[in-house]
């Protein structure tokens, strides 16, 4: 197999979809490092293991010598990412976007090379352009063209409102390959549309048109929804060991390959044996271990990972709140003003679904605020202390 195949078959490890690959294997002739982009919008100020599938390719990238940029949109998240929202997401404060960027740059060097890694905020650029530089970059497209976005044209099919800055943001996105030159840029199969604007725009600007690589979003803890901070059902690089072994040993079998083939660096030659043992009889519990260990080491290093067990499902003493307890915000869905205590559970990652959520309210086993509650208890904006069992707790804050 030549370099150039061996690397195209790296490269397509995991992805989703390769917009275009003879495009994409052309650019692997030539003879110089590749600019590769994904960006970030600091909309929280931990990363999670969902976040990491970009930064693993990345990763690969810098492994096969190509230049890569750690994009943080600083200026992005002030309007908004409308991706997947049925309503107006509310834009991030320049106070909390320069908290949670200095945040990533710590973070994310736990995977990238810091020598071979440029870190870019695209409020650069951005800023520069000024109201002239905007409306120019807005006749690019058409009301009809953003409409063509799946978020978009359900909203205005549902009659729901689209601010006129949200239609921004994927022309914002798209600038930001123009403004770096991008050869590549990578994001999750939910940022499609945006990733393409990219290659328009360049094509506009002169340039030519990016290479687009998807990859799948990181089913979480509970192996339906995306792994998501709101929907408490993640995995946050910055989690106590015992805490991040635990959550991994715990999700479901059949996500376990799921995350081998995202988040593991082994070669899949090696994830294949793994399975074959499983197969065979293995038991899946020992193999997620095996992941765990993994993924601990990667954060928090060799020793750490050697002990995580020992860290991982401590019976919680009244009054003791542990060091390593998670913080989880869930928002309020619709109308409603409050949340009945079985979806909190469920959406905070204290119980693993409806049925075990009920059970353990029906026995009297879930404490708010160290106090029994009743199964019919409905949450009202604020912040709670969580528990479920004897090992499982959080700071709840509901908004």
């Amino acid at each position: 197999m030549s370099g150039n195949q061996t690397a195209l078959e790296e490269i397509k490890r995991g992805a989703d979809e390769i917009l275009v690959e003879e495009e994409l294997i052309e650019l692997l002739k030539l003879d110089r490092p590749l600019k590769i982009k994904a960006g970030f919008d600091p909309t929280a100020p931990d990363l999670h293991l969902g976040h990491t599938v970009l930064i693993n390719k990345m990763r690969q990238f810098q492994q096969l010598g190509h230049e890569v940029v750690f994009l943080i949109g600083d200026f992005t998240g002030m309007i908004g990412d409308p991706t997947g929202k049925s309503a107006t997401r509310p834009p991030l404060t320049e106070e909390q976007i320069v908290e949670n960027a200095k945040t990533y740059k710590e973070q994310i060097f736990k995977i990238l090379d810091p020598e071979k890694t440029t870190v870019a905020f695209n409020s650069t650029w951005c800023r520069e352009l000024g109201a002239a530089g905007m409306l120019k970059l807005a006749s690019h497209q058409t009301v009809a063209r953003m409409l063509e976005r799946d978020d978009f044209k359900k909203r205005y099919s549902n009659n729901q409102s689209i601010a006129i800055h949200e239609f921004m943001y994927p022309l914002v996105q798209g600038y930001d390959s123009v403004a770096l030159e991008c050869d590549i840029e990578l994001g999750g199969t939910d940022q499609k549309f945006n990733l393409l604007m990219g290659r328009e725009l360049q094509k506009d600007y002169g340039q030519k048109p990016q290479v687009v690589l998807t990859m799948p979003l990181l089913e979480g803890l509970d192996g339906v929804q995306k792994m998501s901070k709101s929907l408490g059902n993640y995995i946050g690089i910055t989690d106590a060991p015992g805490t991040m072994f635990q959550k991994l040993v715990s999700i479901p079998d059949a996500l376990m390959w799921r995350y081998f083939e995202l988040l593991s660096f082994r070669p899949l030659t090696e994830i294949a044996q793994l399975k074959k043992e499983v197969e065979q009889g293995a038991n899946p519990r020992d193999i997620k271990i095996q992941l765990a260990k993994e993924l601990v080491a990667r954060f928090h290093g060799e020793e750490a990972a050697a002990n995580a067990h020992k860290g991982a499902g401590n019976i919680i003493k009244e009054g003791e709140i542990p060091e390593d307890c998670p913080e989880v915000v869930l928002e309020l869905e619709g109308d409603m003003n409050s949340m009945p205590i079985g979806r909190a559970l469920n959406k905070a990652g204290l119980a693993t679904n409806a049925a075990q959520a009920k059970d353990m309210l029906k026995n009297g086993r879930v404490k708010v605020d160290w106090k029994v509650v009743e199964p019919s208890l409905m949450l009202e904006p604020g912040s709670y202390l969580i528990q479920a069992g004897k090992k499982k707790i959080a700071k709840v804050d509901l908004k």
